[in-house]
């Protein structure tokens, strides 16, 4: 039987510790190298976002179909004397687009419109191995964090598609009357482009906390908004597309007026296509392209209001915020569209209106991230 025990004793005293309780099922995954991981995909991120301008000068500058072979390791070298600079544009004349539209084009002319193409390619080599040797790295050491390995390779795997579809692009503008790349080939591009750069900045935001942080948060999710932000994600993901075939066929050069088009409301032969029948016009005729690209872009512009009306109620400081931020950046897109019809797409207005879409895109992306996982203010520092 026990001896009597002082009221003034300390529980336990004398006997064996306790042990300290064990963390939770959160706690207990692995964490990884969430911050190195993290610094990996914002490198990673700006290298696409530039990939993204870099290709759209491309475009502006009629240069995508300056290199008419795939050579994705051999390729990596650019003539490096007079005789093989011969040899490259003689593929380029043996091509649709210059025989039918740069024929007499001289070679110091060709040679600015290949860096410009072997610019873009190049850079896509320099994503590709910043990600082989990040990812290598970060799973021979085993700092990728539970659960993560998948996602990481699903960036890689797009990554390399998107090289295949890329070719797969300019290949289309090698055949035929071409004299250039099929512009649902090019929204194709683009959209990966832009899928690849969304999944990176979402991965970032999460990465930005831990796992447990993230778990908490999401209790105090707004599902509305977060719905909504969804639906303004895809709006504008369909309308960068809308962009990509406005790009394609040249169609924000050919109507240099706003809010009509050259008089008109609807533009007239809207459904003509060259031989063709009358549902390509929706990929081939420039004004019905363009007319549809405008017509999405106020319909964007119209819910993005509705989504920040709702966003200006969220009880956090932070997301209402972000919130701003979207329709901020939604003005701005919209203006730049506008200046960009009415100078008939001039190089730095458009390519300037293709950067705002990445901005707008990635505050898009932030805003629904920060309705699904809020950050919580505090009264005392004033970020309620």
């Amino acid at each position: 039987m026990a001896g009597k025990r002082s009221i003034f004793e300390d529980v336990g005293a004398g006997g064996a510790v306790p042990a300290a309780p064990a963390g939770g099922m959160i706690g207990a995954r692995g964490t990884g190298a969430r911050r190195g991981i993290r610094a990996w995909l914002a490198v990673l991120f700006l290298l696409v976002a530039c990939m993204i301008a870099v290709g759209g000068l491309t475009r502006l500058t009629d240069s995508g179909l300056s290199i008419t072979e795939w050579r994705p390791v051999t390729g990596a070298l650019p003539p490096l004397d007079d005789a093989a600079w011969a040899v490259e544009f003689a593929k380029y004349q043996a091509s649709p687009e210059y025989q039918l539209q740069n024929k007499g084009m001289e070679l110091s002319e060709f040679k600015t419109i290949f860096w410009w193409e072997w610019g873009h390619r190049q850079l896509g080599r320099v994503i590709g191995l910043v990600w082989v040797v990040g990812f290598v790295g970060f799973l021979v050491t085993r700092q990728i964090p539970a659960g993560w390995t998948g996602r990481l390779l699903g960036v890689g795997a797009l990554g390399g598609l998107q090289g295949a579809i890329g070719w797969w692009m300019v290949s289309s503008g090698l055949k035929g009357e071409m004299v250039d790349v099929a512009s649902y080939r090019l929204a194709t591009h683009l959209g990966i482009a832009f899928v690849i750069l969304g999944l990176i900045a979402w991965y970032v935001f999460l990465l930005g906390r831990s796992e447990a942080e993230l778990m908490q948060a999401r209790r105090g999710r707004e599902v509305k908004l977060f719905g909504m932000t969804t639906g303004l994600m895809h709006f504008a993901f369909l309308q960068i597309l809308l962009g990509a075939l406005v790009a394609g066929i040249d169609a924000g050069r050919a109507f240099p007026t706003w809010p009509d088009m050259n008089g008109q409301f609807f533009p007239a032969d809207a459904f003509y296509v060259p031989n063709g029948m009358w549902w390509q016009a929706f990929f081939e005729n420039p004004g019905l392209v363009q007319f549809i690209h405008r017509m999405s872009g106020y319909l964007l512009f119209a819910f993005g209001v509705v989504v920040w009306l709702r966003g200006r109620k969220s009880p956090h400081g932070i997301t209402r915020a972000a919130c701003h931020m979207v329709l901020a950046m939604l003005v701005a897109q919209v203006a730049l569209g506008i200046f960009a019809a009415l100078t008939a797409a001039q190089v730095h207005v458009a390519i300037t209106h293709q950067i705002g879409a990445v901005v707008l895109w990635v505050l898009i992306i932030r805003a629904r991230h920060l309705a699904q996982y809020p950050v919580a203010g505090s009264i005392r520092k004033g970020t309620q």
